[in-house]
């Protein structure tokens, strides 16, 4: 039995601390800290398994996660605060010997960029300080993280080819929202595509590669090729891979708005001056959008997110296709969430879960693939977000060298 502290409270919070707290045998006390502590307040007042603690804490501020940790005494720590915030919390967990946990990679706040190499360089930290952290424990990245690791262990010799397909097929009536916050998403999908190529990086232009992909349950949606961080630990941890792309969905309303949104300089995280204050547009842009956390009771239809792989076993070509579909509706029933936040918030509980329980235990820096899948993918099926596995299945392309 341990206690956490969860920092942030959008979302995924809302789906992490409910989720933990159901399970008491393994968090026996937990507290939601948050810069606006009455968002943290709303969620813990919602559950009922036990005592939600809540306080309020500006994690852009190394010293002040020191002292909350002091007061708390927590095991570990779950974040799923801004990835702005990742090398502040880390930098924290070092200071007292806290266990880490993650859902997205850091990002400068003034460059439109994430790449792990910034918190991989606390490895050596962390191994030496005898704590862990585990990085990218959401859905994608995350979930698909695991699939391949278990693609790898069960169903081939070496992988060399890896497509992550995610669509949210799903209505949330709104003209236009974000599904996790706005801020990150736009940055995520405005800055340049990238995909792993025999041994390199190859760039394109913004949403500028796209074709429809039939999903499971959902038919075929047009889908993006995008850049996205599990790429990149996952062709460092499985070098076989000759190539490795991410592609997501988007409906052609979003497509519209977010043209518009750009050509007129909305999405820029430049700073401007306005009245004679300055604001980034951005952010100006996402306090105008729906918050993510809201989007949950009137949300329709369903995600479907998975791992279409190519590779040997036995020496012969192979191909694979394991995924998780996941209603907002279901999500909305359980715990008041929509699936886009469900998805990233059930694997970061049971990553913690796995890491508390001992299954996934090691000192210092790593990513979700360089453990057992097994347990995990056991725990996925038990906590909501059922997955499945086709082998030498059809996959949506044929542009295999």
């Amino acid at each position: 039995m341990s206690k956490i502290i969860i920092i942030g409270a959008g979302g995924v919070s809302n789906v992490v601390a409910k989720k933990c707290a159901r399970e008491k045998d393994v968090f026996s006390e937990i507290l939601i800290a948050s810069r606006t502590k009455s968002k943290c307040d709303a969620i813990a007042n919602e559950i009922s398994e036990q005592k939600v603690h809540t306080t309020q804490v500006d994690a852009d501020k190394a010293d002040e996660v020191v002292s909350l940790i002091k007061d708390f005494n927590p095991e570990m720590i779950i974040n799923v605060a801004l990835p702005y915030q990742d090398l502040a919390i880390m930098d924290a967990c070092l200071a007292t010997g806290v266990h880490y946990l993650d859902t997205a990679n850091y990002e400068p706040k003034d460059v439109a960029k994430f790449e792990y190499g910034w918190q991989w360089a606390y490895h050596d930290r962390f191994k030496d300080a005898g704590i862990m952290a585990l990085l990218g424990c959401g859905f994608d990245p995350g979930v698909t993280g695991v699939f391949t690791a278990y693609a790898l262990k069960h169903h081939f010799d070496e992988i060399n080819y890896l497509d992550i397909v995610d669509c949210n097929a799903g209505d949330h009536g709104k003209a236009f929202a974000t599904n996790f916050n706005p801020e990150i998403n736009i940055r995520e999908i405005t800055q340049k595509g990238k995909y792993w190529k025999n041994g390199q990086w190859e760039e394109i232009d913004p949403m500028s590669i796209h074709m429809p992909i039939d999903y499971p349950n959902v038919g075929p949606k047009e889908s993006y090729l995008l850049y996205h961080e599990e790429l990149e630990s996952l062709v460092k941890n499985i070098p076989t891979i000759k190539r490795a792309r991410f592609w997501m969905t988007f409906s052609p309303n979003y497509i519209n708005h977010l043209q518009v949104l750009q050509n007129v300089g909305m999405t820029s995280i430049e700073p401007v001056k306005f009245q004679g204050v300055e604001i980034v547009p951005l952010q100006f842009l996402k306090a105008l959008l729906p918050e993510p956390s809201t989007l949950g009771e009137n949300y329709t239809g369903e995600t479907s997110i998975g791992c279409q792989i190519k590779g040997k076993k036995d020496g012969k070509d192979q191909t694979y296709f394991i995924w998780n579909n996941c209603k907002h509706q279901d999500a909305y029933d359980d715990v008041k969430g929509q699936g886009v936040a469900y998805t990233t918030g059930v694997p970061a509980m049971i990553g913690a879960k796995m890491m508390l329980e001992g299954k996934w235990k090691k000192a210092g820096v790593y990513n979700v693939e360089q453990f057992d899948p097994d347990p995990f993918l056991d725990d996925l099926n038990i906590y909501g977000l059922p997955w499945h596995e086709k082998v030498n299945a059809k996959l949506a392309f044929d542009d295999y060298e």
